[in-house]
């Protein structure tokens, strides 16, 4: 039972919490308007003020909203735009705190989850793989991510998936070759073996023909082969992230080393890679097996050295696993060993 007076006081605390809400949505709405590559620095300065002046939680719910309002249309968005609102984001990521830049990127994902398992005919696929793409472009997620991305999509392998593959390569196939060439050299390998064992479902070969000639131009980092590739305008960008960064860490130090089964497991494991997120419910967290592990290591030790732990009054697992460890080993190398194991 909630009394009257109390009631009252609940629903005009929740009006004007609403009305915080709409006025902040209407300053975030105005600066993402105005923005631009010429005033991203004054723009990302004013975000960072509202940052500091609101709740962590208000500013990246609204600012997740605008833009995935701004950016995931069902209408193909200029590559530029789509640029310029992630710098933001990766701006507010490096300079306010991680949370920024995890909280749209698992908005990002989810929706493009849930729109690659309904047959959306529209281009907002499209849109959301090129904000990921970016994301990784300006360091905020690292590239096991877009690996997992393009698994999925080349594990499925319709002529939708097909198209995504290939816009996923454009945006930032060179950078992936740099990160980690083995990863690419796998997945190559692996959408060949799909291609051809697909090759009878599709009537249009050319677009099957036309990706792998796309990997393999990425293989041997031949830039010529893949039509439309400009690096210019990302390499420009970067250049104005590092001048707009405060910190030395715009580089790869603040990225998300985070999965796709991860950030789509979010609600029911926790957010380990945001600092304080992580809760016990997470299978990781499940101390079962560490327990087992210690047990294992106390069976191997002789009866004589359990009597001696007792007697020295090692009361927990733990304690006699150090002090038989200490007790057994020939030299500190092997103490060293036993005690990591």
């Amino acid at each position: 039972y909630v009394p009257p007076q109390i009631r009252k006081a609940q629903e005009t605390l929740d009006d004007k919490k609403r009305e915080e809400l709409g006025r902040l949505k209407k300053m975030v709405n105005g600066l993402i308007n105005r923005l631009s590559e010429p005033n991203l620095s004054s723009i990302s300065g004013q975000m960072e003020e509202l940052y500091m002046a609101n709740s962590r939680k208000d500013m990246n719910d609204t600012l997740t909203d605008i833009l995935m309002n701004a950016c995931v249309t069902a209408v193909a968005m200029p590559a530029r735009l789509m640029m310029e609102h992630v710098l933001l984001v990766s701006i507010l990521h490096h300079n306010v705190g991680i949370e920024v830049g995890a909280h749209f990127l698992e908005a990002v994902v989810k929706k493009f989850d849930e729109l690659c398992k309904s047959d959306a005919e529209g281009k907002e696929c499209e849109n959301l793989l090129a904000l990921i793409a970016h994301l990784y472009n300006f360091h905020v997620v690292h590239c096991l991510l877009i690996f997992d991305i393009l698994k999925k999509l080349v594990s499925t392998f319709t002529e939708k998936e097909i198209e995504l593959i290939l816009f996923l390569l454009k945006n930032v196939g060179f950078s992936l070759r740099k990160d980690d060439a083995l990863a690419l050299k796998e997945l190559i390998t692996e959408a060949q073996r799909k291609a051809s064992t697909a090759e009878k479902k599709f009537q249009d070969q050319t677009r099957v023909r036309f990706m792998l000639e796309t990997m393999l131009a990425l293989r041997n980092n031949d830039m010529r082969k893949i039509p439309g590739y400009d690096p210019d305008p990302v390499e420009r960008l970067r250049k104005l992230q590092r001048a707009l960064v405060h910190s030395s860490g715009s580089g790869k130090d603040t990225q998300l080393r985070v999965s796709l089964d991860s950030l789509l497991s979010a609600d029911q494991v926790g957010r380990w890679w945001i600092v304080g997120s992580s809760w016990s419910g997470a299978p990781m967290i499940s101390d079962t097996k560490s327990q087992a592990q210690q047990k294992l290591h106390v069976g191997k030790v002789s009866s004589k050295i359990m009597e001696l732990a007792r007697k020295l009054r090692m009361n927990t697992d733990i304690r006699r696993s150090i002090f038989c460890v200490l007790m057994t080993s020939e030299d500190f190398m092997d103490a060293f060993e036993k005690l990591l194991k």
